[in-house]
């Protein structure tokens, strides 16, 4: 079986589980709540100041390092799932050379993570427009950076997937994995930046900032080698993982 084919198995796979749909109706809240905020919160003057500028308005529109926190669990279940249910077995019958079945799923993994992510950074930039009209300011971002922060966050969703794939592809159960995906993106990255100030500029949170242009601790181009480097060590650890260990 090609390889193609083999992408286009897992995707459809993915396709017919409610997983991906139940991450989209949380994009849809998430996107709510930020129509809600626009439109209810204040500073603490009274005046809604956190929205005044294009840059204020961006800011507030940049989805990418939760796009990539979100993606990177639901690569996490997509895959460990797979072990505790047994249903990789089939991949694996399908294309007994594991490293093609692993790159597949990966593959198909990340692609859905970043239709998830990029329909996410949709939403919430259309909630902020809908909900504008309802303060004395207009929409303020320009159309370059709408579409730089839906590369980024549609970058951002396949990063988190792939490093979260990788998690499940190493730890192979879903509680354990999501554990350790939390602890990575949430616990590490904060604690490490209080420890080594240096740190600070190359956790995600940071990194993707950088991307979407609303900071610049690092250069664009060390934002890119650094968080692509974030999904490559895991998913390359699982993909060792998996060819040198029994499927069940």
């Amino acid at each position: 079986m090609t390889t193609l084919r083999l992408i286009r198995g897992e995707i459809r796979k993915l396709g017919t589980t409610k997983l991906p749909w139940g991450f989209l109706m949380v994009l849809v809240v998430v996107a709510g709540l930020d129509a809600a905020v626009v439109a209810f919160a204040t500073d603490m003057d009274g005046s809604k100041a956190f929205i005044a500028t294009a840059e204020d308005q961006r800011s507030l529109m940049a989805f990418a390092s939760n796009a990539m926190i979100g993606t990177s669990l639901f690569g996490a279940i997509a895959v460990a799932r797979e072990y505790g249910h047994d249903t990789v077995v089939p991949m694996f019958l399908t294309s007994p050379k594991r490293y093609r079945a692993v790159l597949a799923q990966l593959s198909a993994v990340l692609l859905t993570g970043a239709t998830l992510a990029g329909a996410g950074q949709v939403l919430v930039i259309a909630g902020v427009a809908l909900a504008l009209p309802s303060t004395e300011f207009a929409f303020l971002v320009s159309t370059g950076d709408l579409v730089r922060l839906l590369a980024a966050t549609t970058f951002a969703g396949a990063i988190g997937a792939v490093l979260g794939a990788g998690l499940g592809s190493i730890i192979r159960n879903v509680g354990g994995a999501v554990t350790v995906a939390v602890l990575v993106l949430f616990v590490i990255p904060p604690l490490a930046a209080q420890l080594v100030a240096e740190a600070g500029s190359w956790i995600p949170p940071t990194l993707f900032a950088v991307i979407s242009g609303v900071d610049a601790a690092v250069s664009l181009g060390a934002a890119l080698v650094a968080i692509t480097a974030w999904a490559l060590v895991p998913a390359g650890l699982g993909l060792v993982a998996v060819q040198r260990r029994d499927v069940v």
